[in-house]
């Protein structure tokens, strides 16, 4: 039974979600794999306008959307460097139908985050110049994973996409130096014990404004099993010593996926919002405090969270989770931050 909605009318602005569309030969050509991961590559072939619709009315008050790249759509000819320009555009069209007016109030993919390979250096600016234009004035940053572990049974079928710290990469910080030059922002994907690379990043480039994905993916799988709490503590020190950075915002969400390892696979019940916000508590009301309400946002992450939790349950998780925040910091964590970080207006 579906659970009733909390606070209805409280404005949302989804600050991360994505788009995809996996024929049906491009998943029969994957690789076998049990992670939790591979559920939702499966489990999830298709989200595209109507799925994501269908989870922007689903009762919360979701006013507007920022997309965050996934590699959808990515252009099959030209350059190589300029592909990734494709999903841009993509997202580009799907904003403008949102912005007719004909699917009602809410505005999707208000702001575009895209992807580039900063390690290209200086080069990149060209790259970044053509996302600029494709988003038609709706293109906000980059993001580029610096998602790693030794262990393949951590990330699963993502194993290996990047190098080991890519972060300190030099030809990487060079490409990353440009994005303060365009007033581009860049979110930072990457898995708990590589909180470092990031707090170094940070400090090496204070103007740039840096976005932490997902509270940084607190571990359970792989050879983490069974050491999340035992984790907690270097999480936590890490997150307060990235907070004191004050050109880094933080994304209150991501927990559902399978690296946590409350869930195995999206076969299984899925939770009460309730238990949801009792698993989530520890690492949003740390990351809260260490960040204040004015640099964190409730993100959906949809439809990869789709794997522990519904739409409108996540959204009602949260506002357990924000319940004795005042009326103020209620609207910063679920609109103003988000807003104000990647510059969309909340109608």
């Amino acid at each position: 039974m579906a659970e009733p909605i909390l606070e209805p009318e409280l404005p949302i602005v989804d600050p991360h979600h994505h788009l995809w569309d996996r024929p049906t030969d491009i998943l029969r050509n994957l690789p076998p794999s049990d992670h939790g991961f591979m559920d939702i590559i499966r489990g999830i072939p298709r989200y595209l306008l109507d799925e994501l619709l269908k989870d922007l009315k689903s009762g919360h008050n979701v006013r507007a959307t920022i997309y965050m790249e996934c590699g959808a759509m990515y252009r099959a000819d030209g350059p190589e460097a300029l592909r990734c320009v494709g999903e841009t555009e993509f997202v580009n069209g799907i904003a403008a139908m949102t912005a007719s007016g004909l699917y009602g109030e809410v505005r999707a993919c208000a702001g575009i985050v895209g992807h580039v390979d900063l390690r290209m250096g200086a080069a990149v600016e060209d790259v970044l110049r053509s996302h600029i234009g494709a988003g038609h004035g709706r293109f906000r940053g980059i993001r580029q994973s610096s998602s790693w572990d030794e262990d393949p049974n951590v990330l699963g079928p993502l194993h290996g996409r990047v190098p080991e710290g890519l972060y300190r990469d030099a030809k990487f910080r060079e490409g990353f130096n440009v994005l303060h030059k365009l007033g581009l922002s860049f979110d930072a994907w990457l898995l708990e014990p590589q909180l470092p690379d990031l707090v170094d990043l940070a400090r090496a480039f204070p103007e740039t404004t840096i976005v932490l994905d997902h509270v940084a993916t607190p571990l359970g799988v792989g050879r983490y099993k069974g050491k999340r709490e035992e984790r907690f503590a270097v999480w936590r020190e890490n997150i307060q010593t990235l907070a004191k950075c004050p050109n880094v915002v933080v994304k209150l969400g991501g927990l559902p996926m399978p690296f946590a390892g409350w869930r195995a696979h999206m076969s299984e019940p899925q939770p009460s919002s309730e238990t949801l916000a009792a698993q989530w508590k520890p690492y949003i009301d740390t990351c809260i405090q260490a960040f204040g309400p004015g640099r964190g946002m409730f993100e959906s992450n949809f439809p990869v969270d789709r794997f522990g939790t519904d739409y409108p349950t996540l959204w009602n998780a949260f506002k357990r989770l924000a319940a004795g925040y005042s009326a103020a910091e209620k609207t910063a964590l679920f609109s103003g931050t988000a807003a104000k970080v990647y510059r969309v207006h909340v109608g």
